[in-house]
């Protein structure tokens, strides 16, 4: 498996029958602004998302029309981008799963809001967010956390999933900050390695992992810290 980090919560999940793209925030996302956009949708077969703020939703509609793929997304997300023209979609929900080529993806609580404001000024529901686990045949399990505080049933989340590798929101006003985000790995997960994410982007949140990674000091996992566009093997 190979992960790359695109910035911000955005990723590409490469495997052996699935290549996934995770909340694909490019244009307007000053960490992607000198990545290859051509590079980052190659062979894409997947678009998932963890909620409908516009810095996850991002490139969706256009790389899912380019690509002609299926976007796998809560179920007012995804009846919210047909509307828009998004042709192929599998909706889902809160403690669902949803199978397909490869790979499932489980839809776990989130804490934190999904919302799109319209230019009339109107504010549109898009469903709760969510956090998003993989599972894989042959890989390792990877929880994408989304955006998220910390939260007590993160304990149960890790019972009944087990995952291996934690893409963890750290940039704090938004999410969780470091500190808090390095509490929850330990006392909630097993992780063998995390990427944090959702920092460096905006000067409004963190701009650097140290608070996280000063936080998991001491603690036995690995911790990947890629600049953005960079990709680690697992």
């Amino acid at each position: 498996m190979k992960i790359t980090w695109l910035g911000h919560s955005a990723f590409r999940l490469d495997t052996a029958r699935a290549n996934i793209l995770v909340d694909p925030f490019f244009s307007g996302n000053p960490a992607f602004a000198d990545q290859d956009r051509k590079e980052a949708v190659k062979g894409i077969t997947h678009i998932v998302l963890t909620h409908g703020h516009s810095d996850h939703v991002g490139d969706t509609l256009e790389i899912a029309r380019e690509a002609d793929i299926p976007v796998v997304a809560n179920f007012d997300l995804c009846m919210w981008l047909a509307m828009k023209g998004l042709k192929k979609y599998e909706p889902g929900n809160t403690g669902g799963t949803i199978r397909l080529d490869g790979f499932s993806a489980t839809f776990t609580n989130a804490l934190h809001s999904s919302a799109a404001i319209t230019e009339d000024g109107v504010s549109h529901s898009l469903g709760n967010a969510n956090g998003i686990m993989f599972h894989f045949d042959d890989e390792p399990t990877v929880f994408h956390m989304g955006d998220t505080d910390i939260f007590s049933d993160m304990a149960l989340i890790n019972e009944l999933h087990q995952p291996d590798i934690g893409l963890v929101p750290i940039g704090d006003r938004f999410t969780m900050g470091g500190a808090v985000a390095a509490l929850a790995c330990q006392r909630y997960f097993n992780f063998s390695t995390i990427l944090p994410c959702h920092y460096g982007s905006f000067p409004i949140i963190d701009q650097t992992p140290e608070t996280f990674i000063a936080g998991m000091e001491g603690v036995k996992v690995k911790i990947e810290t890629p600049q953005a566009g960079g990709s680690v093997r697992l």
